[in-house]
């Protein structure tokens, strides 16, 4: 509902979501106001950091936010995590006139803001509130973002 509230006065043209259930419970309220199909993509999924448990993940997430190619058993580097999330920012970006909402997951969005500023680290990546929401804009292909959610 808070996410409903907070878009009420936005124009929105198109969702893409992370096919998670988690993802596509919160944004389905707000597709469904402004009667917009949700578009699933499979690059906005979760960041796997490795297949493996890993005892003392936490120092580990943080250490790939210093070397963004370390990767962990069955897991994938921030670089490629990062990789992914861009595509479908940029896809975005490709269509004129198009105001996105992209629903992901909140290591897949810091790893997207850092891609676009590299002062965006781990220490952010924790401030990070669920749900929390981030305006990108590109202008003149100059790309820059704030955060709106209150």
């Amino acid at each position: 509902m808070r996410t409903i509230l907070f878009f009420s006065n936005t124009n929105i043209d198109r969702i893409i979501s992370s096919p998670y259930k988690r993802a596509i419970d919160s944004i389905t309220p707000l597709a469904t106001r402004f009667n917009i199909d949700v578009e699933i993509n499979r690059k906005l999924s979760e960041r796997i950091l490795s297949t493996k448990n890993i005892p003392d993940w936490f120092e580990k997430l943080r250490s790939t936010f210093d070397d963004i190619d370390l990767k962990f058993e069955g897991g994938e580097s921030s670089r490629e995590a990062m990789n992914r999330v861009v595509e479908v920012v940029e896809e975005a970006y490709s269509k004129a006139n198009n105001n996105t909402v992209i629903v992901t997951h909140g290591n897949l969005m810091s790893l997207l803001l850092m891609y676009f500023n590299k002062d965006f680290r781990f220490e952010q990546w924790r401030r990070l509130s669920n749900p929390d929401v981030f305006l990108l804009k590109n202008e003149a292909n100059q790309v820059t973002f704030q955060r709106v959610w209150e």
